[in-house]
Formats: C-alpha cells, sequence, structure tokens
C-alpha cells in the first residue's frame, strides 16, 4: 500500500482547491483578528480588564475550537471532508455576524465559543484533503499558499479594526437595516461574518478526490488504534506540537497587544498602529510563510525529510532576536523596522509545520494526526498566547510596562520552541519510517 494510494493528480484544479480553501482560512482569521483591532472599544463598552479581554481573544474560543477538532477530524477521516468544512464556514459567519447583536459581555463570549466550533471544522480536514493532492516533495508549498490565510486574513482583519476605530472616533452610534442601533465596533462583525457564507457555498464546488479504500479502511479501525499509533510515536508528535505551538503563542501573544503597545508606549492611536500591522501582516507576513515552504520542500528534495522542523527552528532563532528588541527602540519608527523582520520570521515555519503534521501519520489516519497538532497548538496557542501578556501586564510590568511584557514572552516562548524542535527531529524522522511500516502491515 502506497503512501497516497488515491491521491487526484496534481493540476490546475489542485491549486484551484488550495485557492479556495485559502480563502476560507483567510475568513477565519479575518474574523478572529477583528477581536484583537477592537480592544479599546470594546474593554470601554464593558468596562472589563486586559485579562477579561484576553477571554474572548483566547480561551472563548480556542478551548471549543480545540475540543471539537479531534472528533471532526476523525469524521473527516470516514466521510466527505468538503461538505464538513462547508457547513463549519457557514457555521462561523453566523455567529461572527450575530456577535454584532451582542449588548452585554457574556453574550459575546457566548458567541465568541460559537465561532470556535464553527471554525473547528477547517485545519485538520483542509490539511487532510491537500495532502491527497499534492506529493510530499511539493506539499509544504501547497500547505504554505493555505497558511497564509493565517497572515493574510489577519492583516485584513487589522484593517478593518482600524477603520472602525478611526469611525467610533467621529460617530458613535450606527442604524443597520435590521438590526436597528449598534456601536461602530459592533458593524465590524457584520463586515467580516457575511462574506463567509458565500466562501461557504464556494466550498461546494471543491471535489472531493476519490479515496474508497482509506475511508474503507478508516471506518474499519477503532480509536483505539489511532490512540496506540499517537503513543508508538508520542516523542515525535509531542516535540512538534509543542514547539510549534510555543512559537504560536507567541505570535499571538504580540498580535493581541500589539495596538496597545503603540498606543501606551508611543502615544499612537489605535487605529494608526492596525493600519501598520495590517500591511506589515499583508505582505512580509505573506511572502515569509510561502519562503518557508520552499525551504522546507527544499531540504525534503534533498533527503532532509525533517525539513519543516528545521524550518521552524529557523524562525524560533529569528524570532528570539527580533521579536525581544523591537519593543525596547526609543521610536516608533524603529520599532515598526523591528516589526518588520518580526512578522517575517512569526510567519516563516507555519505551512511547514502543518506540512509536518499531514506527514506523521498514514492516510487512514491523516485528519486525526493533523488534529492532534491543531489541538495542541490552539489550546497552548489560543489561551496563552493572549493572557501570558496580559497576565505580566496586571502584575508584574503593569499596563504602562506592556513593552517588556512583548519582550518576556517570546524570549520565553521561543526558547521553548528552538529545544522542542530540535530534540524532535530524529523522532520525526522515526516516525516517518514507522508510518510506512505501519501501512504495508494494515
Amino acid at each position: 500500500m502506497a503512501d497516497h494510494p488515491t491521491r487526484a493528480p496534481r493540476s490546475p484544479y489542485a491549486w484551484y482547491v488550495v485557492a479556495v480553501l485559502t480563502l476560507a482560512n483567510i475568513s477565519g482569521y479575518v474574523d478572529r483578528q477583528i477581536l484583537v483591532a477592537l480592544v479599546g472599544p470594546i474593554e470601554r463598552e464593558f468596562g472589563i480588564s486586559d485579562v477579561q479581554m484576553s477571554y474572548l481573544i483566547g480561551i472563548g474560543f480556542a478551548l471549543f475550537y480545540t475540543l471539537l477538532g479531534l472528533p471532526i477530524a476523525r469524521l473527516a477521516d470516514r466521510s466527505n471532508r468538503r461538505n464538513i468544512m462547508a457547513g463549519g464556514v457557514a457555521l462561523w459567519s453566523v455567529f461572527t455576524t450575530l456577535s454584532a447583536t451582542a449588548q452585554t459581555y457574556g453574550r459575546l463570549l457566548l458567541f465568541r465559543i460559537g465561532v470556535g466550533i464553527g471554525e473547528a471544522s477547517l485545519n485538520a480536514p483542509s490539511v487532510s484533503l491537500l495532502a491527497d493532492y499534492f506529493s510530499p516533495s511539493t506539499r509544504s508549498r501547497a500547505l504554505s499558499v493555505y497558511s497564509l490565510g493565517i497572515f493574510l486574513g489577519s492583516g485584513v482583519g487589522y484593517f478593518i479594526g482600524g477603520w472602525v476605530v478611526q469611525l467610533a472616533s467621529v460617530r458613535d452610534i450606527w442604524t443597520m437595516p435590521i438590526i436597528g442601533t449598534i456601536r461602530p465596533w459592533q458593524s465590524a462583525f457584520l463586515f467580516v461574518g457575511l462574506p463567509g457564507l458565500f466562501i461557504a457555498l464556494l466550498l461546494l464546488t471543491v471535489r472531493e478526490p476519490a479515496r474508497p479504500d482509506v475511508r474503507a479502511q478508516s471506518s474499519r479501525l477503532p480509536l483505539s488504534e489511532f490512540v496506540a499509533y499517537v503513543k508508538s510515536n508520542r516523542r515525535a508528535f509531542s516535540t512538534h506540537a509543542l514547539g510549534f505551538a510555543s512559537a504560536g503563542a507567541v505570535n499571538l501573544g504580540i498580535a493581541a497587544w500589539l495596538p496597545t503597545f503603540f498606543k501606551r508606549t508611543y502615544g499612537w492611536t489605535e487605529a494608526s498602529a492596525l493600519r501598520v500591522q495590517g500591511l506589515l501582516t499583508m505582505t512580509i507576513g505573506v511572502a515569509a510563510v510561502i519562503a518557508g515552504g520552499w525551504v522546507s520542500d527544499w531540504f525534503v528534495r534533498r533527503g532532509r525529510i525533517d525539513g519543516p522542523l528545521r524550518v521552524g527552528m529557523i524562525g524560533a532563532v529569528g524570532m528570539l532576536v527580533s521579536a525581544t528588541t523591537y519593543p525596547l527602540m526609543p521610536t516608533a519608527t524603529l520599532a515598526i523596522v523591528g516589526l518588520a523582520v518580526v512578522n517575517f520570521f512569526a510567519a516563516f515555519p507555519f505551512g511547514a509545520a502543518a506540512a509536518a503534521a499531514s506527514e506523521m501519520s498514514p492516510p487512514a489516519l491523516r485528519a486525526q494526526g493533523a488534529a492532534v497538532y491543531f489541538l495542541v497548538l490552539n489550546l497552548i496557542a489560543g489561551t496563552l498566547g493572549p493572557t501570558s501578556v496580559a497576565l505580566f501586564n496586571d502584575h508584574v510590568f503593569g499596563p504602562a510596562g506592556v513593552r517588556y511584557s512583548l519582550v518576556a514572552v517570546p524570549a520565553i516562548g521561543m526558547s521553548l520552541t528552538l529545544v522542542l524542535l530540535g530534540t524532535g527531529l530524529g523522532s520525526y524522522r522515526s516516525t516517518l519510517d514507522y508510518r510506512e511500516r505501519w501501512i504495508r502491515g494494515h
């Protein structure tokens, strides 16, 4: 049994599938990032603290997103992945749109939980689907294009948020058809939620590759078989997932508090900070994630099958230097120069990370294997990222010392990333050998 018995031939249509899934990923990250851009208006509206705000950005979304990832992935290994993803996109778009009606902190938190439930349907099925369309030597590039949705979507979210924050300074109340009177920050959820319904329909044009043997095999395998597979390869799964999750926590921590950093440190308006970060994320971030995928495939073609982890280590070294220096710059201009470097190394490894997640499991278990990565990534990054900076703000450096919080978190997080990925290189290679033996035995 070959590694990819049912993979469709690579063709222009395969890249069309990448494009549609990337649009869905962009939509998901716009929906997430818009909340980061609205920290100031939401905190003023509900009278909440930085830590309470971090629950909206982090744990309120990430907990349910994470817990539902594995059961949805198990379903994806056994059934139509496209339909699962289309339903999830529609669900999160509805809950994002409903966020425009939130009149209390509790209701907004509830809607963010709904967004997390919907978004749990996308990543693991997408990785599994794209692995059927692309060979190992081109997979990092395909998944890097898909992963650019993280950075393009985040950048769009920053821009929309900056626009809304600026409008809020000149107009406090809007009147919308059907909904009625809302604040400008609430209107942002309408702008980013409604387009997702179109993307859900577009997903229905994606063909599910024929894979009757793989699907039948997956249906026969009990959950204990997957658990046993992960247990046998626990070192590779844990170092990969924890290493990239630590990096993700740093990235989300920076993203969540960057507008606040520029406001509290340099006296900028939130709208100005959001526009700068949006531009950097949409340009340098997008270019970097594609570059990381190309470098990972370059390693693989030259026999370095652990190339995705090596790309992660390069990103960690770059972040250790750049992310711990830009917050200390004496002027905003120098901070932006440093932040441009941060954007490159922050984005560089994440397409390769997804490719590695697709490689560690056989086709019959691939979505579930990817879900383990996304479970750890989002549970740690989504909860600890925004909240870790907030805790340093509230309990160590004080609100005015956010710049020092943004030094401490990358220093700790990226050191862990470097250690975890470095110690995981050998076990990752061993797991790829184990995967081939498992395929031959089944």
